[in-house]
């Protein structure tokens, strides 16, 4: 029976996110303002437009063109550009803007979920539950990590992993999903495993897909990898067969979720970041791929409720001042990345030759940290209008409580 449910639920997740080049969508209208009953906010971090524009012209190079082959994501009808410096910096860090993006206040580089004087702040998700709504929290990622935590959590220091992570069961929202924890005993490895205080918390722990199906109808779900796999999602160059995906992940909310009150589901894309952190350029490729295939499942959601639903898609920021083009003659060859199998982080060995391709290719990096620039922002559905043109980070949640017609 559980082999039946799992083959039904793999299918399901592949009809709705099987999209071929020319199925993809051309949007057309820019969105009423009605209220959504269906959003979904992804947050592709460290995505500025030099990734999605690679990205974009990789899938044009494996057709052997020169051109871009746009994303479904870059197809919306509503886009616009976004700000991103922190309080206490012009370059901000990801937890930073994490908590700008959950609750429309800046604060300093380190802290999250608190203003700069350490004052709690109250994430746009506790609000939107508040009022019926049911929450997922979704990341490829580690859930303690800074933009999943910035959702359900408040520390001075993004690195209080344990600290962070025993919020979360606190939060009660009804779906959390993707990677497990850094620290699930603690810095020191001596206090009560997290997964055991998810438990006690009231929450079913589902380790893959196959026991998720098992476990389904449970009042509040967190799915993560199988058992030794608890940390991050693998970068989709290293995924081996079994390996939980985001759009997996994805619709897995979606399913736990789906009801007449509607959902939120905040999903982050962070290998993006991870991999620009490595200035590895056919990891960072992948993933922004990766992360417009869990889009995909959305898109397919919103075929279906076009009235009811609103998907925003941005980032926290940059990372790697990654450029589409390094050096003079105007070119970029990246079929010369297809000698590349694994991630820099995996395959550490073969780190200098890895980097000797993204030369080839043409590809520069900046930084093996985070920059500055302005990130964009795609949106489609009820409401979408209002994410047009310039903003900061912190419009976005402001604008989708006005949406909403909720205060914070």
């Amino acid at each position: 029976m559980k082999t039946r449910l799992l083959s039904i639920f793999i299918s399901v997740i592949a009809v709705i996110t099987t999209i071929t080049a020319q199925e993809r969508p051309q949007f057309r209208g820019m969105g009423q303002m009605q209220k959504p009953k269906f959003i979904f906010y992804f947050i592709g971090d460290g995505m500025g437009f030099a990734q999605v524009s690679m990205a974009e012209a990789y899938l044009a190079s494996k057709k052997g063109e020169i051109s871009n082959h746009p994303l479904s994501f870059t197809t919306f009808p509503t886009a616009g550009m976004v700000t991103t410096y922190s309080a206490s910096s012009y370059i901000t860090c990801s937890s930073a803007a994490g908590t700008a993006l959950a609750t429309g206040i800046k604060t300093n580089n380190g802290m999250l979920g608190v203003d700069p004087q350490g004052n709690k702040l109250r994430s746009i998700a506790f609000d939107i539950q508040k009022s019926g709504i049911p929450v997922g929290i979704v990341s490829n990622v580690t859930i303690d990590h800074a933009t999943p935590a910035a959702f359900y959590a408040n520390s001075t220091s993004r690195n209080n992993y344990y600290e962070i992570a025993v919020q979360l069961p606190e939060s009660g929202f009804e779906f959390f999903g993707g990677g497990g924890f850094v620290q699930p005993t603690g810095p020191d490895k001596d206090q009560k495993d997290i997964y055991k205080v998810l438990e006690d918390g009231g929450y079913t722990v589902a380790r893959g897909i196959q026991e998720y199906v098992s476990k389904k109808g449970a009042k509040k779900m967190a799915l993560f990898q199988e058992r030794g796999k608890e940390a991050d999602l693998p970068y989709a160059i290293d995924r081996t067969p079994g390996d939980l995906t985001l759009k997996q992940v994805v619709a897995a909310a979606i399913d736990h979720l789906y009801g007449t009150k509607g959902f939120f589901i905040m999903a982050e894309g962070g290998k993006i970041d991870w991999s620009a952190h490595s200035n590895d350029g056919l990891t960072t490729i992948l993933e922004v791929l990766d992360f417009s295939d869990a889009i995909d499942v959305a898109v397919q959601f919103y075929k279906k409720y076009p009235n009811e639903t609103l998907i925003i898609v941005t980032a926290d920021h940059e990372t790697g001042g990654m450029v589409v083009g390094r050096e003079k003659g105007y070119e970029l060859k990246l079929h010369e990345l297809e000698p590349q199998k694994k991630s820099m982080a995996v395959d550490k060995d073969n780190t200098p030759a890895y980097a000797e391709l993204n030369k080839k290719a043409n590809i520069g990096w900046a930084t093996s940290s985070h920059s500055g620039v302005a990130v964009p922002i795609f949106t489609m559905g009820a409401g979408s209008r209002l994410f047009s043109g310039r903003m900061d980070n912190t419009d976005i949640p402001k604008r989708l409580m006005t949406i909403l017609g909720l205060q914070q």
